[in-house]
């Protein structure tokens, strides 16, 4: 069974850093490919980083620049370094594989940005 625990929101301030980890089980970690999901209230829920099992990163333009995703095999652990944070990057965030569709959804984490 897949287990997703994600970790490290909390309240920052505009311009603030983050950094959110998830740890994994339940899966071969190494050959899959991860991503970072974000829902904020009353909009959908959104992909905004990817890391395929070579290292390759993908961002949606909002971020880029900002937000950095890597992962560490050893410890079955994807992050997500978030910097600049603007009061839109609020939102519960998840992580998740990026294609083949979703396994089961972790609990997330909350991260809002506010003065």
């Amino acid at each position: 069974q897949v287990q997703l625990v994600e970790s490290g929101g909390g309240l920052v301030q505009p311009g603030g850093s983050l950094r959110l980890s998830c740890a994994c089980s339940g899966i071969i970690f190494s050959i899959n490919a991860m991503g970072w999901y974000r829902q904020a209230p009353g909009k959908q829920r959104e992909l905004v980083a990817s890391i395929t099992s070579g290292g390759r990163t993908n961002y949606i333009d909002s971020v880029k620049g900002r937000f950095t995703i890597s992962r560490d095999n050893a410890k079955n652990t994807v992050y997500l370094q978030m910097n600049s944070l603007k009061p839109e990057d609020t939102a519960v965030y998840y992580c998740n594989r990026p294609t083949l569709g979703p396994w089961g959804w972790g609990q997330g984490t909350q991260v809002t940005v506010s003065s």
